[in-house]
């Protein structure tokens, strides 16, 4: 692939939103009345709920919330820039 090429591309990338879905570890601990909640691979992304199940979509929401917020403070970083965004697929 060409540079201009490349440089087209990417911006095509940068305007458009890009859905993921991904797996994340949740563990959950109850402690007293309360499960405790959080994602082993993101940080910052723990709750709480009084059952298991409510844990769990608290859980969900955090995920979505971080990772939304981050999606948009690099947005708002990297408006006005040339820019290749592209999916990086990990496997461990």
């Amino acid at each position: 692939m060409y540079i201009a090429e490349a440089a087209a591309l990417g911006r095509r990338l940068a305007v458009r939103k890009i859905r993921m879905e991904s797996t994340f570890s949740g563990v959950f601990q109850k402690q007293g009345d309360w499960y405790m909640a959080y994602v082993e691979e993101l940080p910052g992304a723990n709750t709480q709920g009084q059952t298991l199940e409510e844990a769990r979509e608290n859980l969900k929401e955090a995920v979505e919330l971080i990772l939304r917020s981050n999606r948009e403070l690099v947005d708002r970083e990297l408006a006005g820039k040339e820019v290749i965004r592209e999916e990086i697929r990990v496997r461990i």
